[in-house]
């Protein structure tokens, strides 16, 4: 809580006081530096000072308030967590190796997070852009051709170059690997 603090001849203010960080339900917040925690406790050298990631991001989410260690810095401010409408997709990259359950992704990796549903961000994914579907009415057709190979939301394995033709009517997303 409030306390008073009356600083002595030999010391001298260096920070602060700073505001405590708070992120409302259904927020996130990145820091940069974070300090490091072994099973949720921080991580002491041997002089007894606070290790620091140096370098490094984490993503905060829905917590009490919480005050940045000296090092820390929030990057940006508090966001709200973004919602992806239906028949839209955001493109992701991913920008570090990780493993999602079973799915293992390597750096460069590119793929489709389809609405509607809240996306949950990660340090390890980049959001490249916002996929709006293009629905195909009767009478109409849609042609599109792979940029690497891969398999479709069929199960039909694609080709680099090979041109696809699309008749029935449905909500088709064009991010994925096709142009």
């Amino acid at each position: 809580g409030p306390q008073t603090f009356t600083r002595q001849d030999h010391q001298k203010l260096v920070a602060g006081p700073e505001a405590m960080v708070m992120i409302p339900p259904r927020h996130y917040c990145i820091i940069q530096n974070p300090v490091e925690r072994i099973d949720g406790k921080l991580s002491l050298d041997k002089s007894n000072q606070i290790r620091i990631r140096h370098g490094d991001e984490e993503i905060r989410f829905e917590q009490e308030p919480f005050p940045l260690y000296p090092g820390e810095k929030l990057y940006g401010k508090v966001s709200p967590l973004q919602v992806v409408a239906p028949n839209t997709a955001l493109k992701l990259r991913c920008i570090r190796d990780f493993t999602e359950g079973k799915i293992k992704r390597v750096a460069g990796d590119e793929w489709l997070f389809e609405g509607p549903g809240t996306y949950i961000p990660r340090v390890e994914l980049q959001v490249v852009e916002i996929v709006r579907a293009i629905i195909v009415k009767p009478n109409e057709a849609l042609r599109l051709r792979a940029r690497k190979e891969f398999v479709d939301t069929q199960g039909n394995k694609r080709r680099a170059g090979e041109a696809v033709s699309y008749t029935h009517l449905r909500a088709h997303e064009t991010g994925r690997n096709l142009v």
